[in-house]
């Protein structure tokens, strides 16, 4: 997620901006994980706030936003709010030095969530196949992986999930979240 927003046209403002969608864990669980990234090295520990992704880092004009916030507030509609488990640990290794929390209960919501929220205005490839997850490591030594892959497996949280978020990527490199969606709601 380290994609800057390119810089001002004519009027100040970009001319594109990167945006992703996710489901945010709530607190005390979001800072546990986020605390537990940043004990790890993880050097993005602060600067994302702790998620499950529905939409990856994408760039988008800036005059398609009202496109993709109709869409986005369209797509909440259809969906209800619904728990979710994080619990356990897992790795992409060795396709991609990344070690997450396991989505135990919720991972079928968040796959339709996804297919739906990565469609329209929004519809774009992946590099990999959607796997609902929490990252705790990225990118770090096979030791500092490992030790994060072994401190996840005793995590456990409990939450319901009401809605998703839409977050904007900003020149100093930190995900904001920028506007809330709650399920069921237009």
């Amino acid at each position: 997620m380290s994609t800057a927003v390119p810089a001002p046209v004519g009027d100040g403002l970009p001319e594109a901006v990167t945006i992703g969608v996710s489901i945010h864990v709530p607190e005390p669980y979001g800072s546990a994980i986020q605390d537990a990234r940043a004990g790890h090295g993880d050097p993005l520990a602060r600067s994302i706030p702790t998620h499950v992704t529905l939409l990856p880092p994408t760039e988008i004009p800036v005059g398609r936003l009202a496109e993709v916030e109709t869409h986005l507030r369209e797509v909440a509609a259809g969906h209800t709010p619904f728990p979710m488990l994080l619990q356990g640990s897992g790795t992409f290794r060795p396709v991609s030095p990344v070690v997450f929390v396991r989505v135990e209960e919720g991972a079928q919501e968040c796959r339709a969530l996804e297919a739906a929220v990565r469609s329209g205005p929004l519809a774009r490839e992946l590099a990999f196949p959607y796997h609902p997850h929490v990252t705790v490591a990225h990118g770090l030594s096979e030791a500092a992986l490992d030790r994060a892959h072994t401190e996840a497996r005793g995590f456990h949280a409990v939450f319901p999930v009401p809605g998703f978020v839409l977050s904007r990527f900003g020149a100093d490199e930190v995900w904001r979240p920028w506007r809330s969606y709650a399920f069921g709601a237009l």
